[in-house]
């Protein structure tokens, strides 16, 4: 998760908000493709026998001959585009393919590349249909061959653009995702009436390197599963230390060489089943890459990776690349990025280098304590903070327990408080005080200072689901482990003091020495805002690929992988 610019978001949003979310003006004529500018509704209409069939098709919203024939999603979106061409042909030119129709044809078929699925927009009946447009036909064929491949390129652009299922169709997606393009306008213009049609596809798609890293991942993937034989590790009787006898040490070897962890001028005897070096350094860069302990031992959590099968990895990044386009990418500088399943923030500076990247902890995996996926700004830090104790807590954790221990409250520091912030109680609470407390009537909260759960500092974004980022309690051993799914779903992160110090770099005196003091010897609950708002992404990607090339896998940790695979594997339309 690096290399995100602020020259890249700035040229991507201004380029889509240009060249995609209006009309096309002043764009080169291309004498080989259709000029929709010139042709509006009020247009007079074409009536012969082309013109006819593809009205005739429109109106039902179905095409046979298509893998899927059913194209009533895109209907207006394809009625409005033949309407502006006065229901003449866009891909078609007297009876032939222009060369925006072939470049259109190739960018379908090589849609796995993508990370789509080039079947779903008919990538093996395009050769048949182009053969049978470029001998005899009836004008009849024409028009269906036009429609098809416009409503073919309407489903690539969208499922490139937004994604193939899209965000709304899971609970645990938190946003809308990004607004799809004008279908009608993009492909009429852009691409039947372009000229680099590659260039046109690649504007549209998430303006992020670490996209662009994943799709050259994939392309490696695709290979490594076609080359490889999915032969699975025995399982050995216990873990299989250095220097043991292994009887899977030469598929071991094969498999590590395959996938780069394994030099190619590693010795690996042939004769040999010991379980020794290169071998096990090869194995500690195969669990790093992982999410696992790089020990070199091969346990059963090692094991259980070491055998998946090249060809899930290879869906494992499709579904990272589906993810990216759910997100809106309209920063006005790099973004804080908190990957989920990594456990880890990322942020850069304005010169766009890498300024920090911490560990941190999210929530635990249960419905109502899973960190959300959102994006938003974070607007101001507060120093040695209170925490206001969220309602579901209160109810479900904290009522009983005041119930239960008369100095439950005086224990952990909180205090019962009004709506309007009156404190009326620190200590014993009475049973009318106990019941307005699980009503909500009255609210908890936790005096600032180091116990408190919120530690000496928050980051603060608007958002509806009450989390942020903050530091941890000076009694919790947080972080002295390898579980990172600890917190109620907001973020603990690892190096407070430096992720503040980086956020006020642009305050005047905020150095990271005036930050430490601010969270051990200042005034409790101080507010300072930012010189402006730092956007935030809390992203869920299982696939990260490093600046080098090195792909990381990482454990679906909240089954959200899971889920997205299944829907796929429903097939077209996926949602």
């Amino acid at each position: 998760m690096s290399s995100y610019t602020n020259g890249l978001f700035r040229k991507a949003s201004v380029f889509l908000l240009i060249s995609i979310l209006t009309p096309v003006i002043g764009a080169s004529k291309n004498p080989a493709g259709p000029d929709l500018r010139k042709t509006t509704s009020s247009s007079r209409e074409q009536s012969g026998p082309t013109a006819t069939v593809l009205r005739a098709v429109i109106s039902t919203g179905r095409l046979e001959g298509l893998r899927w024939p059913n194209f009533s999603r895109y209907r207006s979106e394809v009625e409005d585009l033949y309407r502006r061409s006065a229901f003449k042909p866009i891909w078609v030119r007297a009876g032939q393919p222009t060369s925006q129709t072939k470049q259109m044809i190739a960018l379908l078929q090589d849609a796995d590349n993508d990370g789509l699925r080039a079947e779903d927009y008919d990538s093996s009946r395009w050769p048949d249909r182009l053969a049978r447009l470029e001998g005899q036909h009836l004008p009849s064929d024409e028009a269906r061959f036009d429609i098809a491949l416009t409503v073919c390129t309407m489903r690539y652009v969208s499922d490139l653009r937004i994604g193939r299922m899209g965000p709304r169709h899971f609970k645990w997606v938190r946003d809308n995702g990004p607004q799809n393009v004008p279908l009608s306008r993009f492909v009429g213009n852009r691409l039947a009436g372009g000229t680099d049609l590659k260039a046109q596809i690649i504007a549209i798609q998430p303006p992020l390197p670490d996209y662009s890293r994943l799709q050259q991942a994939l392309l490696r993937y695709v290979q490594l599963a076609k080359e490889d034989s999915d032969e699975q590790l025995p399982i050995p009787q216990g873990v299989v230390l250095p220097g043991q006898q292994y009887e899977g040490t030469q598929r071991l070897a094969q498999l590590l060489s395959l996938v780069g962890d394994l030099p190619d001028d590693a010795v690996v005897p042939a004769s040999s089943d010991v379980y020794n070096a290169p071998l096990v350094e090869a194995v500690k860069r195969f669990q790093q890459r992982h999410g696992l302990p790089p020990d070199g031992r091969i346990d059963a959590d090692t094991l259980d990776q070491l055998n998946v099968p090249l060809s899930e990895r290879v869906e494992q990044i499709r579904m990272a690349m589906e993810r990216y386009r759910w997100l809106n990418y309209n920063f006005r500088q790099p973004p804080i990025i908190i990957n989920i399943p990594e456990s880890r923030l990322y942020a850069l500076n304005k010169e766009n280098k890498l300024a920090l990247s911490m560990l941190v902890d999210v929530g635990q995996d249960y419905d109502e304590t899973r960190t959300p996926l959102l994006a938003s700004n974070i607007e101001y830090l507060v120093f040695r903070p209170y925490w206001d104790v969220p309602f579901g807590i209160q109810r479900d954790e904290i009522a009983p327990q005041i119930g239960q221990y008369s100095d439950y409250l005086s224990g952990f520091d909180f205090e019962v408080v009004t709506s309007a912030g009156k404190v009326v109680t620190d200590g014993n609470v009475t049973s009318q005080e106990l019941r307005q407390i699980r009503t909500g009537q009255l609210r908890i909260r936790q005096k600032p200072g180091r116990d408190n759960s919120l530690g000496l500092v928050k980051f603060v974004f608007p958002n509806r689901y009450d989390v942020y980022l903050h530091d941890t309690p000076v009694w919790g051993e947080y972080f002295a482990g390898s579980n990172r799914l600890v917190s109620h779903g907001c973020i603990h992160v690892k190096e407070p003091a430096q992720l503040a110090a980086w956020m006020l770099r642009d305050k005047p005196g905020w150095t990271l020495v005036k930050v430490q003091e601010a969270m051990h010897k200042g005034p409790d609950n101080v507010r300072v805002n930012l010189a402006k708002p730092q956007p935030v992404l809390i992203v869920y990607v299982t696939t990260v690929v490093q600046d080098d090339g090195s792909v990381y896998f990482y454990p679906d940790i909240y089954g959200y992988d899971a889920e997205l695979h299944k829907a796929f594997t429903k097939g077209y339309p996926y949602s």
